[in-house]
């Protein structure tokens, strides 16, 4: 019973001279003295090997050395609240919780967004298709039949295993598939991604977004055409920005016309943004082709339509400045950070 009392007594001394430095080694003194396999536990089981006539003088030793280990963790652990858990700081449990950081949309997003609102509040539906497409419905039915010269203006992506196959150069293919399946009238937009072999720098890249507008129907005049987007732009930057049509060619619109705003960025002065022309061009439009409508078996004596179809990059270079295109497949955050609550 002596070499009892020893070990007792030499757990003491151990326990007196602990210290804990953190929160872990708070933890680990109540594990070791007070856990279910820990020492005082088994101190207390060696009440089974002294003799009955001193089981209530070691008894009350025992009782008061739990006590003892008891009092020093509850000392412990009232420090432990000023302790971390790594030894490098002091943890001020008042202080408030480290901000969350918010999320935002991409800018391409938003401003695919805002256009693609702006034309609902004229009454059109989104149409979406396929970005890897037959060459009917990229060209063929657009009025692009094959050995075409307007093929030349877009340099394709074509897939290795069968060359009837391509990454869509535009989401005019979109519309073809709307006037195949859909009887006039037809109010459609058409936003996606689309690819064309260019080589990348700060004015192009190999894919970008484009969102493009069919309409169809009885009587729709050029006048409609400018109407719709005298509207667009006025909602997109602003009722002082100004527009002018400049004749153009498209091979499934005709007549077509390109159309410019007055320059965001000097307005109207002239810059390099605008060539020191005071005009940007933003968008090609026209009147869709006779040819392009009986394709898709539309009689063109008695409908008539309009397309236009815009570079989002280029819309959103303009509300926001930004001049070059990497920088939007790049995922720079600072870059992304400047979006955050635009909508």
């Amino acid at each position: 019973m002596e070499q009892l009392l020893q070990q007792i007594e030499s757990y003491k001394q151990e326990i007196s001279a602990f210290e804990a430095s953190t929160a872990d080694a708070v933890e680990n003194f109540r594990i070791k003295w007070l856990g279910t396999k820990g020492l005082v536990k088994a101190i207390m089981g060696e009440m089974k090997n002294v003799p009955n006539d001193r089981k209530k003088e070691f008894g009350q030793i025992l009782n008061e050395f739990k006590l003892f280990v008891e009092t020093k963790f509850i000392t412990l652990s009232e420090n432990s609240s000023q302790l971390t858990t790594n030894d490098s700081e002091l943890i001020d449990w008042s202080l408030p919780g480290d901000p969350v950081a918010l999320g935002t949309r991409h800018p391409l997003s938003i401003v695919r967004n805002q256009i693609v609102s702006i034309f609902k509040r004229l009454g059109f539906a989104v149409a979406e298709g396929p970005e890897i497409e037959d060459d009917w419905h990229n060209f063929g039915a657009m009025n692009l039949p094959e050995n075409h010269p307007a093929r030349d203006m877009q340099d394709t992506f074509y897939i290795n295993q069968d060359p009837a196959w391509l990454l869509r150069t535009h989401t005019s293919s979109v519309q073809a598939r709307v006037m195949e399946k859909q009887k006039p009238p037809i109010r459609v937009i058409c936003p996606g991604r689309v690819y064309r072999n260019e080589t990348i720098s700060a004015r192009a890249h190999c894919f970008f977004h484009q969102v493009e507008g069919l309409y169809i129907d009885e009587n729709v005049s050029f006048a409609d055409l400018k109407q719709t987007l005298y509207f667009f732009v006025q909602e997109m930057f602003g009722k002082d920005t100004k527009v002018r049509f400049r004749p153009s060619y498209f091979p499934f619109t005709e007549p077509s016309a390109e159309m410019d705003i007055s320059c965001l960025i000097c307005g109207g002065d002239g810059c390099n943004v605008c060539k020191h022309t005071g005009w940007v061009e933003i968008l090609g439009s026209g009147m869709v082709h006779p040819k392009v409508l009986e394709n898709f078996g539309i009689d063109s004596n008695k409908y008539t339509g309009f397309a236009f179809g815009m570079g989002v990059e280029r819309i959103c270079q303009l509300k926001y400045r930004v001049n070059d295109l990497r920088l939007y497949s790049q995922n720079d955050v600072r870059f992304l950070k400047q979006f955050t609550g635009a909508l």
